[in-house]
């Protein structure tokens, strides 16, 4: 059967009626197509009017980089001129807009649309407002599943199972994703619970896309794609593959046509099989962001020096920042929200530490430096730029070792609420993908609303309590679950400048404190709740509240002694790091003894060892007492293999090791050493 709004639907409808037969579609007549040069261009109002009455449009973008907004313009102007079309679906998994009149705000018109099923609303008020007043059906669904699901949609499976969104707002036991009385009222259900193995996941509904709004830099007359010139790639092939699949049309804006045949094959990103409308765009309609009409740092064209980044005015969320930046480990990969966290990569700038860590964003940047604001999602000197759903596979799965991420609201459980303000909605993003999976989550925020801080000598001064309170005892909107996390043990902090909470079992527990601030008056008289303190909150670094640079360079990449040692029982062997350690005091070598002596000693067993010994180096003074130490540990030993890269130092310890009678032979590699541990 044919559908009224398949391709061939639409054709028929075409010769039907007369006011639509004006459209000149090339793809309408295929013979005729063949033969004209222009191929698949059209102009704007053209395309738009392929769109009919109640049709499902999917629309690229993140905030404004890969937006169409040419063809929103026209679509907007089509309505206010015919009434037509009317009743549409919009699904977009970022936020697409400037907060005020441009991206989706151009359709945020009742009567043109009738249903959204989104990851974020906040960067288009209008749509709000139709939500807020129960104009049309509303369903907030996280970005990454969003995403995925076009993927889904698009190879023609029912839906996407995943375990993102349980314990959240998303969840039916919950809202379900919906977020006005209309649609708990009369939307049907798209997130549905379902049990595998045992587990509880969710299954969120395929549907059918009747349209795709995506843009690219170059198109030839064949359709084809390229995207030399943009920011980002996002999932526009997802889309477009959705899309052509559903039986929809596939409507392209680009800046440019280059001859057929012309294009780089390998520099096509949607190909030309799925693309039936090519549209040339205003240049006041395609900048590369909503902030930035061209950078070719932002396409990867090349890049910036990084000492051109002005550090962060000394503030209250420079000191949540600073706090922040101490939860960064050598060679993490982070992912920073919007807002208050892009300030730590200023703050990992400023400390010379951004190098140790590899910065991501949901919109597919690895490496580099993510910006901020109407630039968001955009970013410099990038290692690679891959697709939105690759990205969100990446995440789901583990690969984020920590997200900082904002937050407005905290209960007594650890939830967090970044979704839902009183009448406002402004949607999750890529929050609940984030922070459900990222091995550690950061929090960061101010511990209440509409306050003024300062800091003197050294110590935080409340000049003013703030009037909204943040740590509540509900919050509103669950966007993330504390007794999920709490399920998963994963480790979550909540950093403002006053003081930091952690996660445990019972909820939220009070565990620093800054300078200056009193417990009972700024901190528990200042929630709604009382948070767990098992022993007095320590002092927060007293470096986090002063001008100077921090230097926690050195404290990043240096390991912990007790981190230095680590025994496998599997395999009984016991690995000892001391890689770029500097033995300075008899303190140190009393530590390490007491550390090899508090793993070992209760074993009852010997141990086969391997040492680690590159770019180790102990004060000469030390050398006797050290080697000492050494002969203490081996009676640990069933066999032992040192190494160490540096020739100078294996002659040296190795010498010192032989005239006490301790086994001296030290390898020039881990795979050498090994091999003779394997070998013995």
């Amino acid at each position: 059967m044919q559908g009224p709004y398949s391709k061939k639907g639409r054709v028929k409808a075409m010769a039907e009626n007369t006011p639509v037969k004006k459209v000149k579609h090339p793809m309408l007549d295929p013979i005729r197509a063949m033969h004209m040069k222009k191929g698949k261009i059209v102009t704007a109002e053209d395309a738009i009017q392929l769109i009919r009455d109640g049709d499902t449009i999917v629309t690229a973008g993140f905030v404004g980089a890969g937006f169409a907004e040419e063809l929103a313009i026209h679509l907007k102007e089509r309505f206010l001129q015919t009434g037509k079309p009317r009743n549409l679906t919009l699904t977009y998994p970022a936020g697409q807009g400037d907060g005020k009149t441009k991206g989706l705000n151009h359709l945020a018109i009742e009567g043109l649309v009738g249903r959204i099923i989104c990851g974020h609303t906040g960067l288009t008020p209008g749509l709000g407002e139709l939500v807020n007043a129960n104009k049309i059906l509303a369903y907030n669904i996280p970005m990454g599943v969003l995403v995925q699901l076009f993927r889904d949609i698009a190879a023609g499976k029912p839906g996407n199972l995943t375990h993102v969104g349980l314990g959240t707002f998303v969840d039916p036991r919950v809202d379900g994703g919906k977020l006005n009385e209309l649609t708990k009222t009369k939307g049907k259900d798209i997130v549905k619970l379902m049990e595998v193995d045992g587990k509880d996941y969710l299954f969120y509904k395929a549907f059918p896309i009747n349209v795709a709004f995506l843009r690219g830099t170059t198109a030839d007359p064949d359709g084809n794609i390229t995207m030399e010139k943009e920011a980002l790639t996002l999932d526009a092939l997802a889309m477009a593959t959705a899309a052509r699949n559903c039986g929809g049309i596939v409507i392209v804006q680009v800046e440019r046509i280059a001859e057929r045949g012309t294009l780089n094959p390998r520099q096509v990103k949607v190909p030309g099989i799925m693309v039936d409308c090519v549209v040339v765009a205003r240049p006041e309609n395609h900048w590369q962001t909503f902030g930035e009409p061209y950078s070719p740092a932002y396409s990867c064209e090349i890049k910036v020096p990084m000492q051109d980044i002005p550090p962060m005015e000394m503030s209250p969320r420079k000191i949540v920042c600073r706090r922040a930046a101490f939860e960064l480990k050598p060679n993490s990969i982070v992912n920073l929200g919007i807002g208050m966290p892009e300030g730590v990569s200023k703050v990992a700038h400023e400390e010379r530490i951004l190098e140790y860590s590899t910065l991501t964003a949901e919109s597919g940047l690895i490496g580099g430096l993510p910006m901020g604001g109407l630039d968001f999602g955009a970013g410099v000197n990038c290692d690679a730029l891959i697709d939105e759903p690759c990205q969100f596979d990446f995440y789901d799965g583990g690969g984020l070792d920590i997200a900082f991420l904002g937050m407005a609201e905290v209960d007594q459980e650890g939830n967090v609420n970044v979704s839902k303000f009183g009448p406002r909605f402004t949607g999750p993003g890529g929050f609940i993908d984030i922070s459900q999976n990222a091995k550690k989550v950061c929090f960061l925020g101010m511990f209440t609303a509409g306050g003024r801080i300062s800091v003197v000598d050294g110590k935080l001064i409340i000049n003013q309590e703030g009037r909204e309170r943040k740590f509540v005892r509900q919050v509103e909107h669950k966007t993330f679950s504390g007794r999920h996390a709490a399920s998963k043990k994963q480790p979550v902090l909540y950093i403002t400048a006053r003081c930091v909470f952690s996660l445990c079992e019972e909820g939220l527990e009070l565990i620093e404190i800054a300078p200056g601030i009193d417990l009972e008056t700024h901190i528990l008289g200042a929630m709604d709740f009382k948070p767990i303190i098992r022993k007095p909150p320590k002092l927060m670094d007293p470096r986090l509240f002063r001008l100077p640079p921090m230097g926690i360079k050195d404290d990043l990449l240096t390991i912990p002694l007790e981190e230095r040692f680590t025994y496998h029982a599997a395999e009984n062997v016991f690995f000892i790091n001391l890689e770029n350690y500097y033995v300075k005091s008899s303190e140190d070598i009393q530590k390490m003894k007491e550390v090899v002596g508090g793993i070992l000693a209760p074993l009852g067993k010997k141990v086969h060892t391997i040492a680690n010994y590159d770019n180790f180096n102990v004060s000469p003074h030390l050398i006797d007492e050290y080697v000492e130490m050494v002969k203490y540990a081996a009676g640990f030993y069933d066999s032992v293999t040192r190494y160490t890269t540096s020739t100078f130092l294996r002659m040296k310890l190795g010498d010192e090791l032989q005239k006490r009678g301790v086994a001296p032979h030290i390898y020039e590699s881990r795979e050498e050493a090994r091999k003779a541990l394997a070998d013995g």
